[in-house]
């Protein structure tokens, strides 16, 4: 993921330092579990999506292989 962002070492540091000087040392297992917290909801909704989209193209083929056995018929 980093590779993507094009982010370096250093780069990482500073966000780092920026972050402990903004939240504090204290704040930040809240900040990183409520961070934690988004990314599950995230991660949670898109398969719920995935499951939707597969079910919806699912319902298409049967309904598709439906006609055809009728059309043969």
């Amino acid at each position: 993921m980093l590779l993507f962002l094009d982010v370096s070492g250093g780069e990482i540091l500073l966000i780092l330092f920026f972050f402990l000087m903004f939240f504090g040392a204290k704040s930040i297992p809240g900040v990183a579990k409520t961070m934690g917290k988004a990314m599950r909801q995230m991660r949670d909704a898109t398969n719920e999506i995935q499951k939707d989209i597969t079910n919806s193209v699912d319902e298409v083929k049967d309904e598709i292989n439906e006609n055809r056995k009728r059309l043969d018929q």
